[in-house]
This record gives structure tokens, C-alpha cells and sequence, in this order.
């Protein structure tokens, strides 16, 4: 089936849909040279425009037919435009960006589309550029006429569809495996004439099918997530007891080192409360409600991702790759200080009154991640303490790699740029593993159809 990729990054959303075998990129379009590149590297059989989406010529793929196009415009440069009196209503100003994506559609009219965005979005501009969104793609036939007086009217199709909005809702990817806090808005579109060939019912339980997977379906991910352990080690947690107990217990004491009220809450609350058995440790920071038989179970389903993401018994301590982004990077030795007193989960708040303070308004700032609990979203930019920290007490920063496995990205994934560039394209990317369960369901429609 043929791909066009809008605002492709350096290819997560992309990843997941080619992990399928089942998807060809025709055309694929970037800004950034480094993203880029990347992508070329990885997609080497498709055609990489790297320039601004504004001088995308769609007309080089014009005798194609195209199944499916992804992509996640920013949508920042949404604006609103109130007149004097509120009751006269108000006025979405589209962003450019944004409107190339309606462009896209115009032009190549595929006959799904899979749009990805911050959840914030349907908060936004109180929530009137959502509405103005879902509205576009439904009604492109008829909003078409708004957005030329913005890209221009290039005379395209001749028939012009809007979409049945098949899935539009913000999706947890924990609930899909990934061990990570990570939440997206995801909206799937299906063409209305295509639509109209499937009877109501079977509309309607893809419909569902859509949902109810989007969300988990039948696994245990929601309750029972992947971690940060078993993503770097290439294990499940009852094969990692000994090097679970040995990070946890590198911890003893910490609270009579640092001394502040926050350091004395943590050993009454935390410490006190570890009974250094992996299984019993996971239940508790998780809250599963789960017994003996679910947790195994649960280990069942952990495995089997592992061995689908091609992370199974491959541990990422010592991977050596291509692209250095295993490399452990330099710390300053404020930094390496500091982090001796930092445990799994908390942050810079945790040494705030003492030699090690540092100001940080972020929750983020100097974060540990926990070795059984998912991480918190890995990031794209910024720096004084953002970068993510691993849990053994002798490491600091979290190697691009590392990060890599947290987002889901293949080792054999090979990124292009110096480490900040690197950091970028893993943060902003859609994790591969969300797009391989979307690729999978776009099929099933596209199939049906």
C-alpha cells in the first residue's frame, strides 16, 4: 500500500508503519536537514523532499494512487480572532503549517488518514481550532474555499472528498506497551466515498475495534505496564531480581546524606516500603491489583513485545553502534555530585536546601527514572538537567539510545547528527510501536474496503 509522509521527523510514525512490510513510501517531507537525513538513511527507497512543506510540488506523485497519508503538523500557529462583540462569534485563523496538511489531503486525497498531535490541542484557543480541525476534514469539499485564500488554490483534483472520521481521541501509550508516560492526540480518517461502500454496521464496529485497541484492547499494559528495566536489559522482571535488588539498595542511606525534610519523607514513604523482591516492589509503585496468575500473565505479554521489538536478552549495556548513540556522554562534576543524591523518581527537589540546590521550576529538572515504573515522556529540547537520568546511582544522563528503546525505535535505527540533534528527532518522534497498532488497524480498514 502507498505512503505519503507530512512533517515525517526523522521517521517514528514511519518506523512503525514500514515494521509491518505492508506500506511503501512514495514521498516523504521534512524541513530540517538532520531529521532529514536521518529518515533517508533509514527509508532508502523513498523520496525525501527536504525543504519546506510550502514548496512541496505534490504533482511528482500525481499518476499515484495513495492508500495512506500520516503526518503531525505543528498547529501552534493556530490563531483566534474575536470581533468586538463575543456574540458576534468568533474566527479561526489557520495556521500555514497546518494548512499544507489540508493541501496534502486536497491534493492526493488518500484514501485514509492518520493525523497525530499534542492532546493539548483540543484545549487550545479554547477549543475552537479543534472544532475548526475536525470540521476541515469532514467537510474539506466544502472548507477547501477557507483554506486557498491561504496556500494558494492549485487547481488539483477535480473531485474533492472530505473524511469519515473513523478514530479521533487522545491515545495512552502505556496502554500499548510503550514504557514511557506519552500521550497523543490521534485521528484517523477514512475517504467519504469509500465510506459509503461499507454497510452502517461494519462502519460502526471498526469504529469500535478502532477504539477498544487504541486502548489496549485485551492486553494488561494499562494495568500492568512495561518498564525501563526490561527495555534495557532485554528481560522481564522476574529474570532481573538480582539487578533490581542491587540498584535499589546502591540507595541505603541516602536520606542520612542529604538531610532535608523532603530526603527523610522519601525513607519513611519509599524506603521503608521496599521489600527488594522485584515482583512485590512492581505491584506496589504501579498499583496493580493483580494475582499471581495476571501478574504471569502480564510478564507473558512483556516477553512477547520484547521479542517483537527485537529487544529480547540483548541488553543495551555496552551496545556499540554505528551511530555512537550509545555513547555515554560527559558530565560536569556539579552534575555527577549531585546525582549521587538524586534516587530512582525524584528530582532536583530532592537536594533543594543543601550544597547540591539548583533552581528548577520543572518537574523535570533532574529527573531519575525508575527502573520498574515508566518513565516520564522523553523530551526533545532543553537543557539544565532535562535530559532524563537513569536509575543506577553510578550513571547520569540517559544515552540517546537509551532513549531510543524508551520511544520503541528499532537498535538498528541508525540517527544522523551531533548528540543534541539526536536527542531532538527521538523527542518529537512518534513512538514506532504506536505506529506499527495504527498501520495494523489502517489496514483492516483498507482491506475491508
Amino acid at each position: 500500500m502507498k505512503l505519503v509522509s507530512l512533517f515525517s521527523g526523522a521517521g517514528g510514525l514511519d518506523s512503525g508503519f514500514a515494521s509491518t512490510n505492508q506500506y511503501k513510501t512514495v514521498l516523504a517531507n521534512e524541513i530540517l536537514e538532520k531529521p532529514a537525513e536521518t529518515y533517508k538513511n533509514n527509508f532508502k527507497n523513498s523520496t525525501m523532499f527536504n525543504g519546506s512543506i510550502e514548496n512541496l510540488d505534490f504533482n511528482v506523485i500525481r499518476n499515484e494512487e495513495i492508500d495512506v497519508a500520516i503526518g503531525g503538523p505543528p498547529c501552534q500557529d493556530f490563531s483566534i480572532l474575536r470581533g468586538s462583540n463575543y456574540r458576534k462569534g468568533t474566527s479561526v485563523s489557520r495556521g500555514r503549517l497546518y494548512s499544507h496538511f489540508i493541501r496534502g489531503l486536497k491534493y492526493i486525497q488518500p484514501k485514509v488518514f492518520v493525523f497525530e498531535n499534542v492532546p493539548g490541542l483540543i484545549s487550545a484557543n479554547d477549543g475552537l481550532a479543534y472544532k475548526t480541525i475536525m470540521e476541515d476534514f469532514s467537510n474539506l469539499n466544502i472548507r477547501w474555499e477557507e483554506v486557498k485564500n491561504i496556500v494558494g488554490n492549485h487547481g488539483f483534483s477535480e473531485k474533492l472528498n472530505g473524511y469519515e472520521l473513523m478514530f479521533n481521541d487522545v491515545v495512552d501509550f502505556r496502554k500499548l506497551g510503550l514504557p514511557q508516560i506519552r500521550k497523543r492526540l490521534i485521528i484517523i480518517g477514512l475517504r467519504k466515498d469509500l465510506a459509503k461502500t461499507l454497510v452502517k454496521k461494519d462502519l460502526i464496529d471498526i469504529k469500535k475495534e478502532m477504539k477498544l485497541l487504541l486502548d489496549g484492547g485485551e492486553t494488561l499494559f494499562s494495568e500492568c505496564p512495561l518498564t525501563p528495566i526490561e527495555i534495557f536489559e532485554g528481560k522481564i522482571l522476574p529474570d532481573l531480581q538480582d539487578y533490581y535488588e542491587n540498584v535499589m539498595k546502591d540507595y541505603n542511606n541516602i536520606w542520612n546524606e542529604v538531610k532535608t525534610q523532603k530526603a527523610l519523607l522519601w525513607k519513611k514513604k519509599i524506603w521503608d516500603s521496599l521489600s527488594f523482591d522485584v515482583k512485590k516492589d512492581y505491584v506496589f509503585f504501579n498499583g496493580c491489583k493483580c494475582n499471581e496468575m495476571k501478574f504471569d500473565e502480564a510478564m507473558d505479554q512483556h516477553e512477547s513485545l520484547l521479542k517483537e521489538l527485537k529487544y529480547a536478552n540483548k541488553s543495551i549495556r555496552g551496545l556499540d553502534l554505528p551511530d555512537g548513540s550509545n555513547a555515554i556522554q560527559a558530565e560536569g562534576k556539579s552534575v555527577i555530585e549531585r546525582m549521587k543524591y538524586i534516587p530512582p523518581w525524584e528530582n532536583h527537589e530532592f537536594v533543594k536546601g543543601t550544597k547540591w540546590t539548583v533552581k528548577g521550576l520543572m518537574s523535570n529538572i533532574y529527573r531519575r527514572i525508575h527502573p520498574i515504573v515508566p518513565s516520564p515522556t522523553v523530551i526533545a529540547y532543553g537543557g539544565g538537567g532535562t535530559w532524563g537520568y537513569h536509575f543506577e546511582k553510578s550513571r547520569g544522563k540517559l544515552t540517546n539510545r537509551e532513549r531510543a528503546r524508551l520511544q520503541t525505535f528499532p537498535d538498528n535505527f541508525m540517527f544522523s547528527g551531533r548528540f543534541g540533534d539526536v536527542r531532538a528527532q527521538i523527542g518529537e518522534a512518534v513512538p514506532p510501536l504506536a505506529g506499527k497498532r495504527i498501520a495494523e488497524l489502517v489496514e483492516t480498514v483498507l482491506h475491508k474496503i
